[in-house]
């Protein structure tokens, strides 16, 4: 399966999770719905996997975490905030690329229009 295959599938369930619940929810609520939901389109989902720094060299385990990791190749990550701010689109390019991987989604389930508030990142940068 492409990329872009996963990536239709997942906001397929983005919008699955929002129609059903809708906006205000705690983050963990709608992660917790979209596992499910990714699970039954029989996506190979993990959630909140440990993502390493490596700084000069050294693995550093910082604490960082990844909302999901799907099928090894996309990471999505979830807000439920008032408005995504640029921070929040340069911290999935970042992780995008601690991961060494080339796409991923961020999504704010707190929104009145979930389809304005989905968007696919593509890491330009070189891996770490």
């Amino acid at each position: 399966m492409t990329e872009n295959d996963i990536t239709y599938i997942i906001r397929g369930c983005i919008f699955k999770v929002y129609n059903n619940l809708g906006p205000g929810l705690l983050e963990s609520s709608y992660e917790a719905a979209l596992e499910h939901e990714m699970k039954k389109a029989r996506l190979n989902v993990k959630r909140q996997i440990p993502l390493p720094m490596i700084y000069d060299t050294v693995r550093m385990e910082i604490g960082y975490r990844l909302d999901f990791l799907v099928e090894e190749k996309i990471i999505i990550e979830v807000k439920s905030i008032e408005q995504l701010t640029e921070v929040h689109h340069k911290q999935i390019l970042t992780y995008l690329r601690l991961a060494a991987l080339r796409f991923g989604i961020l999504v704010n389930f707190n929104t009145d229009s979930i389809a304005n508030n989905i968007f696919r990142k593509v890491n330009g940068f070189k891996s770490a």
